[in-house]
């Protein structure tokens, strides 16, 4: 068991050691950033709190919340909690739903990083030399940078492939001897199709780490089965550091654990900003611990899911595990009087015999009113009657749509834009 830890002693530590580092490092990190920063010193004196006020983990809950809207309307580095020459990296968000949120690092955060990630990649099973392939891009988008610098401290040996050409990818994988492949989810599915087109395998790959998208637990297995290997879902966003920052499940897949000496996790009803019972599903916050450059405070991350346990893991981890993200609240549709989720029509879809991986989920807009339609790709033999009936079965309704012989949807080497809007006028 030993094998599987990249810092046993704090993968392992126990309930009152992580209560009592928390403790510390909650003090340290609200003093740093009342501090060092003018931005954050105004929002905690206006919400009547001192650095002296906070004194244990449960004093978290006296600190002001934080959201996107704080860091685009300082984008792009007024938060930064030290000086400009100790900066050395900067990952930052897509900004497609506005001002994009940059994250500066400091050598302290990418270290911090590199911990985090490397405790996802020995949980996983990967061992010093395994062969990792990482295809999320290296740029600005966090991915590649987050697995490289993990890979590294966990003494990976390191494919630094990036997005695309898969046919190069599944070469690379074969020469190599690939053991461990990490993607964002959707070109897991593509190489997946790449290989079964081309009558492929990929006999040493064992480990896929996959993230940045919904991710369903029919996705998961389909996953697991095409490209036989153990599929592990990765946590982690631009805010909070990158990938891997917050947790990933283990192999007991009970649950993604959450880094909780690095971080402070909440779960809260959105609407009121209360803490949920424990095991109730809400918005998952989080306040950052050890990062110097821009650590989050009370950060409300939209992402929605629940506690599932405390307890000591199969695995032999101390730290809690929450539920696989179900969705976002600002993801969340509303169509004909009926809420949902899109992972919940993928979770539908590839429980349909026949249905292949890509679908389009296109939110018309008609005078005001929503209506939905889902495009699906599937073998001969489905039909959008089966389809239909399986939808209204799980939403309530029945979504128009069409089915598209495998292969015609579009697809992207990144991340998969599954939702479309479209106003009919």
């Amino acid at each position: 068991m030993i094998g599987n830890f990249h810092n046993a002693r704090m993968e392992t530590a126990s309930r009152e050691e992580i209560h009592a580092l928390q403790s510390k490092r909650l003090r340290a990190i609200v003093k740093h950033v009342y501090q060092s920063n003018a931005i954050y010193r105004k929002l905690l004196d206006d919400h009547g709190v001192a650095p002296d006020d906070i004194r244990t983990a449960e004093d978290v809950v006296k600190l002001p919340m934080t959201n996107k809207d704080l860091l685009r309307t300082s984008y792009p580095m007024k938060l930064a909690c030290v000086p400009r020459d100790q900066i050395v990296e900067m990952h930052m968000s897509s900004g497609s739903t506005g001002t994009p949120v940059v994250m500066p690092y400091t050598r302290n955060d990418l270290d911090q990083w590199a911990e985090c990630m490397a405790r996802c990649y020995r949980m996983s099973g990967a061992r010093p030399g395994d062969a990792t392939q990482i295809t999320p891009l290296f740029g600005l988008f966090n991915g590649g940078f987050g697995m490289y610098h993990g890979a590294r401290a966990a003494g990976l040996f390191v494919i630094p492939a990036g997005p695309g050409n898969t046919a190069r990818q599944i070469r690379l994988a074969k020469d190599l001897k690939t053991r461990v492949f990490t993607a964002v989810v959707s070109y897991g599915v593509r190489l997946m199709e790449v290989l079964q087109e081309q009558k492929e395998t990929l006999p040493d790959l064992e480990i896929g780490i996959f993230g940045a998208e919904a991710f369903s637990e029919s996705m998961k297995k389909k996953l697991s089965q095409g490209l036989d290997i153990e599929v592990f879902d990765i946590y982690g966003m631009t805010e909070s550091g990158g990938v891997g920052t917050l947790g990933m499940d283990c192999t007991a897949h009970d649950g993604i654990h959450v880094w909780e000496d690095q971080y402070i996790l909440e779960i809260i009803d959105p609407d009121t900003g209360e803490a949920v019972d424990e095991g109730e599903q809400g918005e998952l916050v989080f306040t950052a611990l050890t990062r110097e450059a821009l650590p989050m405070i009370r950060f409300c991350t939209a992402d929605l899911t629940r506690i599932v346990s405390k307890d000591v893991c199969d695995c032999g981890r101390t730290h809690l595990r929450i539920a696989p993200i179900i969705g976002r609240r600002d993801d969340m549709l509303i169509v004909k009087g009926v809420n949902f989720f899109p992972k919940q029509i993928e979770q539908t879809l590839l429980g349909i015999p026949g249905i292949g991986n890509n679908y389009q989920i296109i939110v018309e807009e008609i005078d005001g009113v929503n209506d939905v339609r889902v495009n699906v790709e599937a073998e001969p033999g489905v039909t959008g009657y089966m389809v239909e009936k399986a939808l209204k079965e799980a939403l309530g309704f029945s979504p128009k749509g069409d089915v598209f012989p495998i292969g015609h949807l579009p697809r992207q080497d990144g991340k998969a834009q599954r939702v479309f809007h479209r106003k009919i006028v």
